[in-house]
């Protein structure tokens, strides 16, 4: 039975992140960053969040978008997909 729940415990806390761009203009990086997630629970958008380019450059403050990443950091049961934006 201790291994059983040792088992779970190590799969629930068991996480990926991946990272990848998705986007780069000739702007110059002004240093700059912002970002905007949503997160996932067992495939349902609960928190409603909202991980688009033009919010992700608000929350930073960007004019100029330079360059647009992504990332996911995924778990058991909930994902979280982040939209990093740098600029000017």
């Amino acid at each position: 039975m201790k291994i059983l729940v040792a088992g779970l415990f190590i799969v629930s806390m068991a996480s990926c992140s991946v990272s990848g761009p998705l986007f780069i203009t000739d702007n110059p990086d002004g240093g700059k960053v912002g970002e905007s997630s949503y997160r996932v629970i067992f495939g349902f958008i609960l928190d409603g969040g909202d991980a688009s380019i033009k919010s992700a450059a608000e929350n930073g403050s960007i004019t100029k978008v330079s360059t647009v990443d992504t990332k996911v950091e995924a778990g058991l049961f909930v994902t979280r997909y982040i939209t990093v934006v740098t600029g000017e």
